[in-house]
């Protein structure tokens, strides 16, 4: 029995970069940067005062005007991204089987801006003041759970919650439930809005984010000698995966194939990823064997690279432990330099962006690299887009707690 395939069908885009994947991707190859400072709330006391926030976004463009307190803004974000993603892929749902379509949406951390409110009012004015959609409005599966009621999926309703790596683990492990005959049709992806005192304060006070407030479009610099730390970023990003010969049969449009995904575990430390680069490579080495493909068929990685000073040269490792001589011949860009760390989102925007790379045949630029760092010497396309023929690509997503994930999109044949 022949494997079952899974393609990509839609796409939908919410992040600092715009509310659409159309303006995410002109953006992208225009080497446009969304980091900007913080006004929505104070950052005085808070060493960085940067953060790559979705900007224009009305959650009631897209919620009935009841619910939009009732659920956090990751949540929001999620149905966004949703309703561009389904709408893009034309699927005409009195067509669709429900107990055949589910929902894999992760987050890393959910709803802390309604944690946060909620513990507000909880240490003011007592418990009973909290919020009744505290719980329910706050907790990560309640992004694939709202959304799966708008759409009426009841097929396979999950959310994969590893930190960064969420969002890659949740489209990895949708396209596995198609594989194994649970769904024909996923919507996957992965939401975060960590961009709120607690969220901005907890990471600068483990000494994560970059505080270079002067300049914050420079402040994202993977791989650049000055860089110093990641910024914080949020949004959603969904993709529609569907079973290939149910793709065929309704007519619809095929982005790109998913064929491979790999994971790992670096069991080193809470937050440091494996400094070896063994971990991270045999995460890359098992969606290679899951894909067939060689190292060298690979043409472009789309870098976990955040602009920390540990992890970007540990990825560097762990790529030429994959890709031995070719990791020299391979573009390898991180487009984090443009949107910030979208934490659990990062997997599934950054997945859009290959998918839209296989799409045009153009890698996307990381742009404030001006000079590698000490360990960083591939080719990091910098700081302009690249026009190239395309044919695989690979998207890493490394999280806290040593959560590898990698996922591989194929030209569609």
């Amino acid at each position: 029995m022949n494997q079952r395939r899974v393609v990509i069908t839609g796409l939908g885009c919410v992040s600092p970069l715009g509310l659409t994947v159309d303006a995410n991707w002109q953006n992208i190859l225009a080497g446009k940067s969304g980091i900007s400072r913080v006004t929505n709330f104070s950052v005085d006391d808070i060493s960085s005062k940067i953060s790559g926030y979705v900007k224009g976004f009305d959650p009631a463009n897209y919620l009935p005007k009841k619910d939009i307190k009732k659920i956090d803004p990751f949540i929001h974000y999620a149905v966004a991204a949703s309703e561009e993603a389904m709408k893009d892929s034309s699927l005409d749902l009195e067509q669709v089987d429900p107990y055949r379509m589910g929902v894999a949406i992760g987050s890393g951390i959910g709803g802390l801006l309604t944690i946060q409110n909620n513990a507000d009012t909880l240490f003011s004015k007592g418990a009973k003041r909290l919020s009744p959609f505290f719980i329910p409005g706050s907790i990560i599966n309640m992004a694939s759970g709202y959304v799966s009621i708008q759409y009426h999926a009841k097929g396979p309703n999950f959310s994969v919650v590893t930190a960064c790596t969420s969002a890659a683990h949740s489209i990895g492990f949708a396209a596995r439930s198609i594989i194994h005959n649970d769904a024909d049709i996923m919507i996957a992806g992965g939401a975060e809005m960590a961009s709120c005192e607690m969220g901005l304060g907890g990471f600068a006070a483990l000494r994560a984010l970059s505080t270079r407030n002067d300049s914050p479009e420079e402040a994202s610099r993977p791989w650049d000698k000055d860089r110093d730390g990641f910024v914080l970023g949020e949004g959603a990003g969904v993709l529609i995966l569907e079973e290939y010969e149910h793709a065929k049969a309704r007519g619809a449009e095929i982005y790109a194939e998913l064929t491979g995904f790999g994971l790992s575990g670096d069991a080193t430390h809470m937050t440091m990823n494996d400094q070896s680069g063994k971990a991270p490579s045999v995460c890359m080495d098992n969606a290679l064997k899951s894909a067939e493909l060689n190292p060298e068929q690979i043409d472009y990685i789309n870098a976990h690279a955040t602009s920390t000073p540990v992890g970007d040269p540990a990825e560097v490792k762990a790529i030429k432990l994959s890709f031995n001589d070719h990791a020299y011949k391979l573009a390898v860009s991180s487009t984090k330099s443009m949107t910030g760390h979208l934490l659990g989102a990062a997997g599934a925007i950054e997945a859009i962006y290959s998918v839209l790379a296989l799409r045009d045949q153009v890698a996307p630029p990381t742009i404030n690299l001006h000079t590698p760092g000490e360990g960083c010497d591939l080719d990091f396309v910098p700081n302009q887009a690249r026009q190239m023929s395309l044919q695989h690509v690979l998207s890493n997503s490394f999280g806290f707690g040593g959560a590898n994930g990698s996922l591989i999109f194929s030209q569609f044949s």
